[in-house]
């Protein structure tokens, strides 16, 4: 994919959304902000307290963890829907900036092998545009010709770089969480907005120059 095939999500054009633990929306060469977190990234214990963070965020919008509250955030509009869907993400990202599992990602070697992947068909099979690997998780933005092509592609980033990480340590086992977060992105605006936060993670997140690996493409 080439940048002049790249664009942002339009509601009349067709899409498709798929439901797996998270809901995916797909829309052929639309740029996409895409989370992929480390197995052991939230244990237990974490997770429990998680839930009671976004039990309270949806309370604070009125929905309720308890009830259907995908279903009724539905009927809301793009704007609304939009706004809930970052408070959620902003909320479990914060965990994650805590750091907790291995963090295998924190070591150099690994980081640079989950960049490189994400850069070897880059401008071929898809179009990215950012990217940042954290110690436990790592979010980037990238087009993709399809929704096929998108879950095939980031199946196969996720198999090689496990693959290879996991060979380096000299232990086995699933590596990355099988689900991921995905957001199509919607405006110039807002795509900006998520360069920034990609950009801005690490030292959100008060990490050393030696403990993430960041990637951005002059686009022009």
């Amino acid at each position: 994919m080439k940048k002049e095939d790249v664009a942002f999500f339009d509601r009349n054009e067709s899409y498709s959304v798929l439901e797996r633990g998270l809901p995916h929306w797909a829309q052929a060469g639309t740029l996409c902000f895409i989370t992929w977190r480390l197995a052991d990234s939230l244990p237990a214990s974490a997770c429990q307290r998680l839930d009671v963070d976004i039990a309270i965020v949806l309370g604070d919008e009125g929905l309720s963890a308890q009830g259907d509250w995908r279903a009724e955030l539905m009927l809301r509009d793009d704007a609304a829907r939009g706004n809930v869907h970052w408070k959620l993400f902003a909320t479990r990202d914060k965990y994650l900036d805590a750091g907790y599992g291995r963090c295998l990602l924190r070591k150099t070697q690994h980081a640079l092998e989950v960049i490189k992947s994400l850069r070897h068909f880059d401008e071929d099979r898809y179009f990215l545009t950012d990217a940042v690997v954290m110690p436990n998780h790592c979010h980037f933005i990238a087009a993709f010709c399809s929704e096929e092509v998108m879950l095939k592609q980031c199946e196969e980033w996720k198999r090689f770089t496990a693959r290879k990480i996991n060979a380096a340590e000299g232990i086995k086992g699933e590596f990355w969480q099988v689900d991921q977060f995905d957001h199509l992105i919607r405006s110039e605006s807002q795509f900006e907005h998520y360069r920034r936060y990609i950009g801005n993670n690490p030292t959100a997140a008060n990490l050393r120059e030696s403990e993430y690996r960041h990637f951005c493409k002059e686009i022009t």
